[in-house]
């Protein structure tokens, strides 16, 4: 199990954008957050940090994600709930994208998923990351 802080304000991976260059042949594709790159290689590198060894985790991993945004100035302090953008799932993405060749082979390993988002201060994101041995599940979900 590794498990490392990364500080920051977490950014989210949006969609991407494509264009066409006047002549070109090809589309050029970016992503629409100027600060997904940053944010990426701060993942990457605490990430790299916090894993003792260099081989790839190649079976089924469980990650626990806490996300903790910068609170709006203009923020009631009754609100508690980060309920506003950016997505949960969309932050996920952007994290998953950086551990890809640093902790896994491929983000499709990636088999049980724990993410939350709230206000805090720093702005940062707490992950743990295991790798599951023997087909283990901790977390089943319960049929209502």
């Amino acid at each position: 199990m590794i498990a490392f802080t990364v500080p920051g304000i977490p950014a989210p991976q949006g969609s991407m954008r494509a264009f066409m260059r006047k002549g070109a042949r090809f589309p050029v594709v970016t992503s629409d957050n100027r600060n997904l790159k940053p944010w990426r290689q701060s993942v990457a590198f605490a990430a790299a940090q916090a894993k003792t060894d260099e081989a790839l985790w190649q079976g089924p991993v469980s990650i626990r994600v806490a996300f903790y945004l910068p609170r709006p100035k203009s923020l009631p302090r009754r609100i508690e709930h980060a309920i506003k953008k950016p997505d949960c799932d969309k932050l996920l993405r952007g994290a998953f994208d950086a551990l890809t060749g640093i902790v896994w082979r491929d983000d499709s390993q990636v088999v049980e998923i724990a993410a939350s988002k709230a206000y805090g201060d720093p702005p940062r994101a707490e992950i743990a990351i295991e790798e599951l041995r023997g087909g283990e599940q901790r977390h089943r979900c319960e049929e209502a």
